[in-house]
Formats: C-alpha cells, structure tokens, sequence
C-alpha cells in the first residue's frame, strides 16, 4: 500500500499592499488516521509568502522522505510554477522571470524547491472559500496565526 501524506496549505496577509503588516500560514498535514495542524505568522510580509512559507513549514513537518505528498493549495502562483515547471526557467535564466525581472521570493522558492526534489510531492490546485473543509481549516489556521502574531508583536 502506498504511503501518502495529504497537506492542505494557505497564507494570509492583512494590509498586503502596505509596507508594515502582518500575515500568517497555515497547513493541514493528514497521515493514515494522523492529522497535525501547524501555524504562525510575521510581520511585513506578503500573502505570497505566507502561501510558499505554509508549503515550506509543512514540509518541514514530515520526517519520513518514503511517503508521496500530495499539496493542496488555493494559490494559483505556487501550483502553476510546479505544475508548468517555471522554476526549471527560473534557475536556467538565473532566476529572472519571463520579463527579466528577479524572481520575487527567490528565497523561499529556493528552499522549496530542495523540498520538492527530496520529496515525491504532487501539487493540486483547490479553489479558496469555496467550502472544502480542509482548505478553509487551513485559511482558519493561517489567520489564527496572523492574529495571534500581531497581539504577540502589538503591530495593528
């Protein structure tokens, strides 16, 4: 039978389009009848962060490299970079984008991108508040953790 490791990630971000704000991630991480939940948050981020950081945490969370991971995400920007490879385009044009502009989040695309190669992981694409249980536990962590982070830090 094979080993599989089901993890339903999202970011989130308040105040996105200004300099000083807080976000948070959140995962959902399904093994047999294990489940875990793991969040948290920083300051002066992006939503876009906060999605790769949620990947990134959640596959720091598995200690096993035998099991094949499925991602399920909400984020059209980290799905489509694995599932169209553009990463592979990314590093050949050394890491400038489409336009020739630097990649943005080189590095937390770099650590992912070690993940994704250590591991068998698979990304699927979900809709976002579209009422699938495990994606919206995963909205309700990552802004469990972007609230408990700025009553934590006293940003507003």
């Amino acid at each position: 039978m094979e080993k599989i490791i089901e993890i339903y990630t999202d970011g989130a971000c308040s105040g996105n389009q200004f300099k000083e704000n807080s976000g948070g991630w959140g995962a959902v991480l399904l093994w047999g009848p294990r489940r875990k939940e793991i969040y948290g948050g920083e300051e002066n981020t992006t939503n876009n962060r906060m999605e790769l950081t949620a990947c990134i945490k959640a596959l720091d969370a598995v200690k096993q490299k035998d099991f094949k991971i499925i991602i399920y995400s909400d984020s059209s920007y980290i799905v489509n970079c694995f599932n169209n490879r553009w990463y592979v385009k990314w590093e050949k044009n050394g890491w400038k984008n489409s336009r020739k502009e630097p990649v943005e989040n080189k590095d937390l695309w770099i650590k992912l991108l070690k993940q994704f190669r250590e591991f068998d992981v698979k990304f699927v694409k979900v809709k976002g508040h579209s009422g699938i249980e495990l994606n919206e536990e995963a909205d309700r962590l990552a802004n469990k953790g972007m609230n408990e982070f700025v009553v934590q830090s006293g940003a507003d």
